[in-house]
């Protein structure tokens, strides 16, 4: 088995609808089978990328009115065959970010030869960028990855699968290396920590992340650092992260 996959969280804020036209026509280009992306929170940056990106007729994500629920959307151009939201447990302190609804999107994926679970999320963001123990948004992450490990655990595990998305968790942060192991998951970047979050807007580090199942190997890259021409002219990134692409691939694949 086969497939190049993406994710990028594509920032909400600002010039967003015109940064989305950008991503839309690149996606469109590219030879991803996959794409995950998070915060399209907006109706109409959804329709626009369904309308660029014409390649993709395969489409998983949930409504939740007003919003796309979590701002998660997969895009795929393989059938897909299942679906479904885990989501996470809205945990104090309050914050806006409840209202996103956020969690896991499990989208599983007829490939050519065989099927692939993809797990796109986007968990809680640390406000205090504190990862200590005795932090609040700490823990809620901490809870995040429990109810999210044992979402994946819940998979058969002939099931070829990724999972990815924006963690809000530092690569070598011991709460994510506890999630590895109960799941049985290999970080794809073998703990490598150089910053998926652009440096000159904090310096948060690898907080985007992409964990594959145990005999599917993945060949991973940062892309999108530089800027895009905007359809006004004006130069700009896609977005506050980069993109993670990754090729994987698995010796064999038997059905679930």
């Amino acid at each position: 088995m086969q497939a190049r996959v993406l994710t990028f969280n594509t920032l909400f804020k600002g010039e967003a609808l015109a940064r989305m036209a950008v991503l839309a026509e690149t996606i469109e280009r590219s030879d991803y089978d996959v794409v995950c992306l998070q915060e399209v929170i907006s109706w109409r940056v959804l329709r626009l990328l369904r309308r660029v990106a014409t390649s993709y007729p395969h489409i998983a994500y949930l409504p939740m009115f007003p919003l796309v629920r979590g701002g998660l959307v997969t895009l795929s151009r393989h059938p897909v065959v299942r679906r479904h939201f885990r989501a996470y447990a809205p945990a104090p302190p309050a914050r806006p970010e409840w209202l996103l609804g956020k969690g896991a999107l499990f989208t599983r994926i007829r490939l050519p030869e065989g099927h692939l679970t993809v797990v796109n999320t986007h968990l809680s963001a640390n406000l205090d960028m504190d990862w200590s123990p005795s932090n609040v948004y700490a823990r809620v992450e901490k809870a995040e990855l429990a109810r999210l490990a044992a979402a994946v655990d819940r998979i058969p595990e002939t099931e070829p699968l990724v999972a990815m998305g924006d963690f809000n968790v530092p690569r070598d942060s011991p709460y994510l290396a506890e999630f590895i192991s109960s799941t049985g998951l290999r970080d794809a970047f073998g703990g490598d920590t150089e910053p998926t979050f652009r440096p000159e807007y904090a310096e948060i580090g690898a907080i985007d992340q992409l964990l594959v199942r145990p005999g599917l190997d993945a060949t991973t890259r940062l892309v999108f650092k530089e800027k895009v021409r905007l359809p006004s002219g004006r130069s700009a990134v896609l977005s506050d992260h980069y993109g993670i692409e990754a090729d994987l691939t698995a010796g064999s694949t038997r059905d679930a």
